[in-house]
């Protein structure tokens, strides 16, 4: 899927820091930082 700017944000889940699952779709009307760091010792 290609997304171009300005284009709204899929609906996604993914889990915390906390160990909880966080669903875009649930935080609508409030603002959103999505931040990614490849290589960052992460699982994913």
């Amino acid at each position: 899927m290609s997304l171009k700017i300005g284009d709204p944000a899929p609906d996604f889940t993914l889990p915390s820091h906390l160990g909880k699952d966080v669903t875009l779709s649930d935080l609508r009307g409030k603002n959103v930082l999505l931040a990614f760091f490849p290589l960052a010792w992460t699982p994913v």
